[in-house]
């Protein structure tokens, strides 16, 4: 996982390519867990990709806004190589069928 205010889109999108949870937030609220990291030694985070909350031990629950298939890849630990090998049953009768490989 990965906050910020603001993520360039390439960027962006490689995260979930690589697995990895980009979670955009307002410039002030990023700034308002810095504080909270100043005031709490040992502060965290806790993100539930299932419920799409960002909380903390300190009353703070935000709504995590993730698009679905992006979020079900994440979850189930699904890159593109792995996206395709789903269809890997349908891949090889194309292959036989039409004499490729």
């Amino acid at each position: 996982m990965i906050i910020a205010p603001s993520f360039g889109d390439i960027f962006f999108n490689n995260c979930f390519k690589n697995g990895l949870l980009p979670i955009p937030l307002g410039e002030a609220l990023v700034e308002d867990l810095f504080g909270g990291c100043g005031e709490h030694p040992g502060y965290r985070l806790t993100v539930d990709l299932e419920a799409l909350t960002v909380t903390d031990e300190y009353g703070l629950s935000l709504p995590l806004e993730v698009d679905d298939f992006r979020r079900q890849c994440l979850l189930n630990g699904l890159d593109d190589v792995a996206l395709t090998l789903q269809h890997e049953a349908a891949i090889t009768a194309y292959e036989q069928a039409h004499g490729i490989g």
